[in-house]
């Protein structure tokens, strides 16, 4: 086991794994003519098995996917708590207050054997996996011994060599570094808390943790593609040049991000916001959803135009109306239904995005939105049926 920092990239072992795979792309992102019709499990595939959760039954969770059309996932593999201890028992507290991804309280979990476990049970099924890691927080907080970019390579190395290790990087198809870097919930070991997050990607310091990190992992598995994922919104110029060694961009866009819809004037992840979207959002929505329908199209219109002059493929992963939402007394999806399937039919359109998701809720925990199987079924139709341009 690598301690955090030091960075020994390639064994001999690991250089003769790495040629058995050169030839044998699986099932990378860069590689596909149609997209990938994706779900986001984020953490929560493994820290929501409780009865109830929606993810205690991996097989039931995995088959009802596929029932609804979706053949990628996209989950968090805990690269820091591999590389500290991949057996032992971590205390996590809740990521979030009122929304409903990981667990609701205090949870504890092993990442191994049940990362490869879950791994292989997406193989069994021909689902894809693309790997990410929000960093969470367990009690130690052994995310802050990530001090630089060679740190945070070390991880993933140790990660992916677990899963080479069981033939699975074949399944996988792609790896994030790092969710929406860097906002500070999901990269402490980088940020400066008080700073402007969407001009901070765009900064010196933060484009050099992207390029040596990336270049680092790849040259341990350069078959794999490789992103930093990021938020749409406010101060976003999609006329920048991408950051190197970016192989696609995982852009999370929102019409709740890249529009005045919303007003930010309370935290969204909390019971006051769900009152909001009772009392003001859904009838925001209604009053004009036409108004809401071309805003959202216009932004997806925008980012494609970008990803067809700097020349990479797209992915969103998390979409189109609001960042939170959930089954709540007073809440309705069909207003969320309505406005995610204009995001995710204009986003197939374009044949610039190779990985779409229907919405932040096609998961079992959202079980207003999970319950719509046809809703599901003719969303990844539609995704499944556009063609990718690059």
């Amino acid at each position: 086991m690598l301690p955090i920092g030091s960075l020994v990239i390639l064994s001999h072992s690991r250089e003769i794994n790495t040629v058995q795979l050169a030839d044998d792309s699986g099932m990378n992102v860069t590689d596909r003519d149609t997209p990938y019709a994706i779900a986001m499990w984020d953490f929560s595939w493994l820290e929501r098995r409780y009865e109830g959760g929606g993810y205690s039954d991996w097989d039931t969770a995995l088959d009802e996917l596929i029932t609804r059309g979706y053949d990628a996932v996209r989950i968090d593999a805990y690269p820091h708590l591999v590389s500290a201890d991949p057996t032992h028992e971590w205390t996590l507290p809740p990521a979030f207050e009122a929304s409903e991804w990981g667990a609701p309280t205090t949870c504890h979990v092993e990442v191994f054997p049940a990362l490869t476990e879950f791994i292989t049970a997406c193989a069994d099924r021909d689902v894809a996996v693309a790997l990410s890691s929000w960093f969470r927080e367990d009690t130690t907080n052994v995310r802050r011994g990530i001090h630089q970019p060679a740190d945070l390579a070390s991880v993933w190395i140790e990660t992916l060599d677990s899963i080479a290790d069981t033939g699975l990087l074949d399944t996988v198809a792609w790896v994030d570094l790092c969710n929406e870097f860097p906002l500070s919930m999901w990269a402490p070991y980088f940020n400066n808390p008080d700073d402007d997050h969407h001009t901070r990607r765009r900064a010196p310091a933060a484009r050099r943790w992207i390029t040596e990190s990336i270049a680092s992992v790849r040259s341990a598995y350069p078959e794999q593609a490789y992103c930093f994922s990021e938020t749409a919104g406010p101060g976003k110029s999609w006329g920048r040049e991408p950051e190197p060694e970016m192989d696609l961009i995982d852009t999370h866009l929102w019409l709740m991000n890249t529009s005045d819809f919303f007003d930010w004037s309370h935290d969204i992840d909390s019971a006051e916001h769900y009152v909001w979207i009772e009392k003001q959002g859904q009838r925001r929505y209604k009053a004009n959803p036409s108004r809401w329908h071309s805003t959202l199209e216009a932004e997806i219109d925008a980012v494609a135009e970008w990803s067809r002059t700097i020349g990479l493929p797209l992915t969103t992963t998390e979409s189109w109306a609001l960042i939170h939402y959930k089954d709540w007394p007073g809440l309705n999806w069909d207003w969320i239904k309505e406005l995610c399937a204009v995001g995710t039919q204009k986003a197939a359109e374009t044949g610039r995005w190779a990985a779409i998701s229907t919405s932040n809720f096609c998961g079992p925990q959202f079980r207003g939105m999970w319950n719509d199987v046809e809703w599901h079924q003719t969303q990844t139709a539609a995704i499944k049926n556009a063609t990718i341009e690059v």
